[in-house]
């Protein structure tokens, strides 16, 4: 039998080919990498590349355009810069940068694209949205009305923040921004607010220290963190808080209450310098390209309080900046003051005289927050700022050694046991009913002539001898309602009993 000749198997196999369906034509548009710096790349040869897409290099790094120009695209990268080389190929996605979404991220601790840092598998998001998207417009918010609770007494008392508010936290190095916001997120324990903690440019350590945190405190199951450390590059740097604003749109939108905290916006105005610069844009003010205000402002509109046809729900905004050597009026830091609701300042002035939380009551601010505080703190905290003021005046004008009075004498004294019941330990978020029991001790002159180990000591045995007797109290803190006389002599009453103090007690200085 006479073999096949090897060409036959050929002609079949062409024939067949000619007889199929001929395919589709497929268009793909390649391009080059012209330069590469620290973070950036320059592209050519994509004419149809949109803002905000997401291209894909050759060696596997993805890169967002941020600039377009007739013959160049500025990219920056999402990974590291040093494997992407000259002349390599670039490819479009047609799809703008987005990030996953959905209730599997909560308990999550995430990098700026939405990808898993803490070793626990793959996200299970129920979708992906785009980063950079609208603030809501004037018809979809509603009126900032509900406080958000810290647990800081200096905060919940002086300078209150509501759901939906934009409060900035602002001070030198040291002086516990970080520790300031992470108790926030704990104090969360107690109500059904979702955390964000975003790490932009922070170290590696210090971001695991605060997840540790969260963890030993059981919060981490009701937080997502995302991080974009120092070590990464400076596009994840940038693009980390838009992430995290996405992310809390999408709770917010199915009537959830957020909180986010990003930590901090000097990094992040850095990294955006940084980028700014190697791409050749402009340099302004302290080498801040012009529409630096324009970057964390369209961040930050994208809180608030949202109507019931916008979702219902909230998301509450807690920015960190950084100054240097007190100095309030710098380019980045006044560009958030001008942008947030509020701030509140701390000082190293009074973290040298160990008052923790430093927060600078004074200097510290909420623009919105008074209307949305416990209507249960007005009566007791509403004469504290005055109180701390008067007596920070008179306390500088005591040092020049003058014969004092007795009125200012007791002025002295009262403030002094006033800014000593302000203070708080780190990680120790204080209850509503606990805050309002101390700072009527406070006001009412229970800790009047005290010292400060005193004054601690005090407050710690109010704390625990609370047990169940201010439950209705609570009750009535929990619904937003003004305490009645009975109510005010109730709390005076346990404050007493607590510190075996006699019911009358010791007249008021200031009577």
């Amino acid at each position: 039998m006479a073999e096949t000749p090897e060409w036959a198997d050929a002609s079949q196999f062409v024939g067949t080919l000619l007889e199929g369906p001929t395919p589709a034509l497929a268009l793909t548009e390649v391009g080059r990498v012209a330069e590469v710096g620290d973070g950036i790349a320059v592209v050519s040869g994509l004419a149809r590349a949109l803002a905000d897409e997401l291209l894909v290099f050759a060696s596997g790094v993805r890169g967002v355009v941020l600039d377009l120009e007739p013959d160049r695209l500025g990219v920056i990268l999402l990974g590291p810069s040093d494997r992407v080389t000259s002349g390599e190929d670039v490819w479009r996605t047609h799809k703008v940068f987005s990030v996953p979404v959905g209730p599997g991220l909560v308990g999550r601790v995430l990098d700026a694209t939405g990808e898993p840092r803490d070793g626990k598998g793959s996200v299970a998001a129920s979708a992906r949205k785009p980063v950079e998207v609208n603030a809501p417009g004037i018809l979809s918010r509603a009126a900032v009305s509900r406080p958000l609770a810290t647990g800081i007494k200096a905060i919940d008392g002086a300078v209150p923040v509501g759901l939906g508010q934009r409060e900035l936290i602002i001070g030198d190095r040291q002086t516990g921004k970080t520790s300031l916001a992470v108790d926030t997120i704990l104090n969360q324990a107690r109500s059904e607010v979702l955390s964000i903690y975003c790490a932009i440019g922070q170290r590696g350590d210090a971001v695991a220290r605060v997840v540790e945190t969260l963890r030993q405190s059981g919060q981490l199951e009701n937080t997502i963190v995302v991080s974009a450390g120092d070590e990464d590059a400076p596009g994840l740097a940038y693009m980390a808080p838009y992430a995290a604003m996405t992310m809390a749109e999408y709770f917010s939108n199915q009537g959830r209450d957020v909180l986010v905290v990003l930590d901090d916006l000097t990094h992040h105005a850095r990294s955006y310098r940084e980028l700014s610069l190697l791409l050749r844009r402009p340099p302004g003010r302290e080498a801040f390209p012009g529409d630096i205000f324009y970057v964390h402002a369209r961040l930050l509109e994208r809180a608030g309080q949202f109507t019931p046809e916008a979702g219902g729900g909230s998301i509450t905004a807690l920015p960190v900046v950084e100054t240097q050597a007190e100095n309030l009026s710098a380019y980045i830091p006044t560009n958030l003051i001008s942008i947030t609701d509020g701030q509140i300042y701390l000082s190293p002035r009074l973290v040298r005289k160990n008052q923790f939380p430093a927060v600078d009551i004074g200097l510290s601010v909420s623009r919105v927050g008074g209307k949305a505080q416990h209507r249960a703190f007005r009566d007791v905290a509403g004469n504290l700022r005055v109180t701390l003021s008067q007596f920070e005046e008179l306390e500088d004008f005591a040092r020049f050694g003058t014969r004092l009075d007795d009125n200012t004498r007791a002025r002295l004294s009262r403030g002094a046991a006033v800014r000593a019941a302000l203070r708080q330990p780190e990680r120790d978020p204080v209850p509503a009913v606990e805050q309002l029991l101390v700072l009527t001790a406070a006001m009412e002159g229970l800790f009047d002539g005290l010292s400060e180990g005193a004054v601690a000591d005090a407050m710690v045995r109010m704390r625990e001898g609370v047990g169940d007797r201010l439950d209705a109290i609570a009750e009535s803190i929990s619904q937003n309602r003004p305490l009645d006389k009975d109510e005010k002599a109730t709390i005076l009453r346990v404050a007493r009993s607590s510190l075996a103090l006699p019911e009358d007690g010791a007249d008021d200085p200031d009577a």
